[in-house]
């Protein structure tokens, strides 16, 4: 990358006075501005010191680079101060950390998971070479400053070189891919940073392998840290190290205990040559507790989509019908409604399960397993197994495929012939077999038990379950206590009762609307990226994602967890006791419109009314628990 294409001379300063992090950046946000590269010079300022709030920009050897991905930018470019006098207080990853030399990025928001970092990339890579640093602080001028930004290389040695220290590859992975993934990568590498260990993480998330860890990084390493609640993928390369497993979430708490008990681990645990041709897969060391917890989680995490978008099809099929008075055009085969309606209702009813198989088949055994859990899913859909008999599928398909994988190893001239035909045909017949023939009378049984139960659900028992359900979905905000009430939820809706679900998704926006209340209505008790964060979380709460309340929770889970919780089992009690249901998952605000059990005016006051009540309480204890923390600060300052 070209660095100067994203500047110019006159977006440089050289000796520049200023006296704080706040000047600074208001001075480069106005030599942005005034060379047109911003629609808004006030609402990027916001936008970047929105980002300062996160995490520190300060780097290390007097380097801060200060960013803002936002709507407010015209074009890609950075502007560049070389001050006269070193800012001691820029937080920064290195404590001591003077900053003399800043960059501040513009990016257009529409750009943020290209140019930002590939950037970043390119201006860290540069700048951790002294040789490099040090002509950029000599510069006397803007021009002088500008001409160095490029025409510097690295040798091939300085290029590919890593530290000789303490090296740590890490994963982080969890069943959405979304918000946990990446916070525990960060976690991890500010940890690593500050207690002096070179962390390299690769983030296996919702966009797939992000930052896949180089041949030179994993020979190198001297441990590796799998911080996942979902399988990992191509864990092969891993053979040769020691290796630490926890959860996703365990960065987020203590990211240097974790990365303490891995250099124990290290310590305790002898690391072989690395073989990077080699990928026949070490014997496995999971223990088979978490390797079936972690199949479960990587097949709903495969679904969510299915369900999210069928649902969504399905709940805009009912609502053009119900709008548009097109019940008789959504009833009539083959018309344009109707295929929707299928559409939506076969990704739900003839997808879901069979995907869901599959997939905990591929966590346990790998691809070779993914047309046995096929197969399992389909026939657990024949028998009329429900989610049960999916999952047990998925467990079937993945430990035959591993027996097999064990006992006819693809080695020799057949190696071909046993991974593309032994294994999917022999493997699906074996399972196919043993799902309709064998377990399929016992599971229809089971499945028709749990849903005479749930349908004989009233008074006291309904409200237990509603409010269990509401304390899981709130207590980890999408971690695994979550997906539990998830999957049992869904599980419950395969078998033909909806009220579960319903509970579910009223619960899930209980926690988004209640820290919008408390930080917009008692702004003076929070903190400014405290309120930023509040403004939009609602918005995620309508769409029925809960993580928006995650930084909330991670920085003061003994007070945000009950406060949530409390607030969400009034709300799930609510729904289930008044027997509200809902067949279609996934479909947020819009589930209004789709919900069952009283008439849709009156099901719709319950649902919403619910998840209204329950983040009003949680919102008062959210605003009571803050208070008497500052009460208990001012004592004790």
């Amino acid at each position: 990358m070209e660095l100067k294409k994203l500047t110019s001379v006159n977006l440089i300063d050289v000796d520049v006075v200023l006296t704080d992090k706040d000047e600074v950046i208001r001075h480069l946000v106005k030599k942005l501005a005034h060379e047109g590269k911003l629609y808004s010079e006030e609402e990027f300022y916001r936008d970047v010191m929105v980002r300062e709030k996160l995490s520190p920009t300060g780097l290390e050897a007097g380097l801060a680079v200060p960013h803002g991905k936002s709507s407010a930018v015209k074009t890609a470019s950075f502007a560049v101060a070389k001050l006269q006098k070193p800012i001691e207080n820029w937080e920064s990853i290195d404590e001591n950390n003077k900053v003399d030399l800043v960059f501040l990025l513009a990016i257009p928001k529409e750009e943020a998971g290209s140019t930002h970092i590939q950037l970043l990339a390119e201006l860290a890579k540069r700048i951790s070479n002294p040789e490099y640093r040090k002509r950029l602080q000599n510069c006397t001028s803007a021009k002088e400053l500008y001409e160095n930004l490029d025409g510097f290389h690295q040798t091939d040695e300085e290029n590919h070189s890593i530290s000789e220290s303490t090296m740590i590859v890490a994963v982080t992975a969890c069943p959405a891919g979304i918000a946990h993934t990446y916070m525990a990568a960060e976690a991890l590498q500010r940890a690593g940073n500050e207690v002096g260990v070179t962390v390299y993480v690769e983030k296996q998330g919702a966009n797939g392998i992000e930052d896949s860890h180089t041949d030179e990084q994993l020979r190198k390493a001297d441990v590796a840290i799998f911080a996942a609640d979902v399988a990992v993928k191509n864990e092969e390369r891993f053979a040769h190290l020691p290796i630490y497993r926890t959860t996703v979430a365990a960065p987020l708490k203590d990211a240097k205990g974790v990365i303490q008990k891995a250099l124990e681990t290290a310590k305790s645990k002898e690391k072989t040559e690395y073989q990077p041709q080699k990928r026949e897969s070490r014997e496995d060391t999971t223990s088979w507790k978490t390797e079936i917890k972690n199949s479960i989680l990587t097949g709903i995490s495969h679904i969510i989509p299915i369900i999210v978008a069928g649902g969504m099809i399905l709940a805009f099929t009912v609502l053009v019908a119900q709008a548009f008075h097109l019940q008789e055009l959504y009833d009539t085969e083959n018309s344009w409604l109707w295929m929707l309606r299928k559409l939506g209702g076969n990704m739900l009813g003839t997808l879901m399960i069979p995907v869901l198989s599959a997939y905990m088949a591929y966590s346990i055994s790998d691809k070779p397993a993914l047309g046995p859990g096929f197969a399992a899913g389909i026939a657990a859909t024949m028998i009329n197994s429900g989610f049960l008999g999916g999952m047990l599928g998925g467990f079937l398909a993945g430990y035959i495929i591993k027996f097999l994988k064990k006992k006819l190893p693809p080695k020799g001239t057949f190696s071909g012939f046993i991974s593309f035909w032994v294994y999917p045909v022999v493997g699906s017949l074996v399972v196919g077999a043993l799902m309709l023939l064998v377990f399929g009378k016992p599971i229809a049984g089971f499945n028709n038990i749990l849903l005479h139960w749930l349908d004989n659900l009233s008074g006291s028992n309904a409200v237990v379950l509603g409010a269990i359900l509401g304390i899981m979905v709130s207590f980890d905000l999408g971690g695994p206590v979550n997906k539990a009430a998830y999957t049992f939820c869904i599980g419950a809706m395969a078998s033909g009762n909806f009220i579960p679900y319903a509970a579910f998704a009223s619960v899930k926006m209980v926690s988004a609307f209640s820290v919008t209340a408390a930080t917009l209505l008692f702004k003076h008790y929070f903190e400014e990226y405290e309120r930023e964060v509040g403004k939009s979380t609602w918005l995620l709460g309508l769409a029925g994602i809960t993580e928006g309340a995650i930084p909330f929770m991670i920085e003061d889970p003994l007070r945000v967890i009950p406060s949530l919780c409390i607030g969400s089992a009034v709300t799930g009690a609510i729904v289930t006791v008044s027997k509200i249901g809902l067949n279609v998952p996934g479909a947020g605000i819009f589930s209004l419109f789709v919900l069952q059990g009283a008439p849709l005016l009156k099901a719709g006051m319950i649902w919403l009314g619910a998840a209204f009540i329950g983040a009003f309480i949680s919102t008062v204890l959210l605003v009571v628990t803050r208070i008497h923390k500052f009460k208990r600060q001012q004592l004790q300052g």
